[in-house]
């Protein structure tokens, strides 16, 4: 499905991203992954589906790191045909407790970085004519949750910002979309999970039920896979007149 193209995905070397590279490769296309931490056994992992892939250790808190990225994709692999903006962090505190230096680096990288790849990938997709932008936000980029004030501000800019790319973009062969998820079980929430067993004093899998049930009526968490599935479906040519979306996959979270 994916072959010719090239895929740059920000924040894959674990989790929602790695789950999305994945499938992209198996697609057949290039993948140049970023993030921190492992980066050899993603890297092994994604050269099996037989895909050419390779890693930039660009910080998303830095523009001049984050331009670089993006050129070094269309050096060495050709071209950035798809870019899915995926970096993103945590922090959780009342708004009156919350630490400037996290609030700072919560909207550097979950939002400003969005904006600094497309602002370098943009160019070359439409002078080809062809182009797939897709933001991860979240549901929190549609309601909000308390303690969550940088995320939730975060989140909703993105889908602004995926509005406001689409609206540019319209006739120029690039589409631009935001997905949502709700609870998907990366090492970003397992996080989460282990503080909800220890302040409960409960195990693993009782304070993932009492998670799931404050929020998401399905009860189950979203899986990588099946949102690597919608980022699939929306590089397809059914999908080439979507633009400016905000696919909410949470289980119900925001039907409520």
């Amino acid at each position: 499905m994916l072959k010719g193209k090239t895929a740059l995905v920000t924040g894959s070397t674990s989790g929602i991203g790695l789950g999305i590279a994945r499938s992209f490769g198996a697609q057949g296309a290039q993948v140049m992954i970023n993030g921190f931490g492992d980066v050899e056994g993603p890297l092994a992992e994604l050269r099996r589906t037989g895909a050419r892939v390779i890693y930039h250790g660009a910080d998303m808190t830095q523009p001049q790191q984050i331009a670089d990225m993006v050129r070094t994709c269309e050096t060495e692999l050709g071209s950035c045909d798809i870019l899915v903006n995926n970096a993103g962090i945590q922090h959780v505190a009342l708004l009156e407790d919350f630490p400037v230096e996290r609030w700072d680096a919560i909207i550097a990288i979950n939002l400003s970085s969005a904006f600094h790849t497309m602002r370098a990938a943009l160019p070359g997709m439409k002078a080809r004519r062809w182009g797939r932008v897709i933001n991860v936000s979240s549901v929190h980029g549609q309601v909000a949750s308390a303690q969550k004030s940088a995320y939730v501000a975060a989140k909703h800019g993105l889908v602004g910002l995926t509005k406001s790319a689409a609206l540019e973009c319209a006739t120029s062969g690039v589409t631009v979309n935001a997905i949502c998820p709700g609870w998907v079980l990366t090492p970003l929430v397992q996080k989460q999970v282990d503080a909800r067993a220890a302040a409960d004093g409960v195990d693993n899998a009782e304070a993932e039920r009492r998670l799931l049930l404050e929020k998401q009526p399905s009860l189950q968490f979203t899986t990588p896979e099946q949102l690597a599935d919608l980022c699939l479906f929306l590089c397809s040519d059914a999908a080439k007149n979507i633009m400016g979306q905000a696919w909410a996959v949470d289980g119900g979270w925001t039907a409520q």
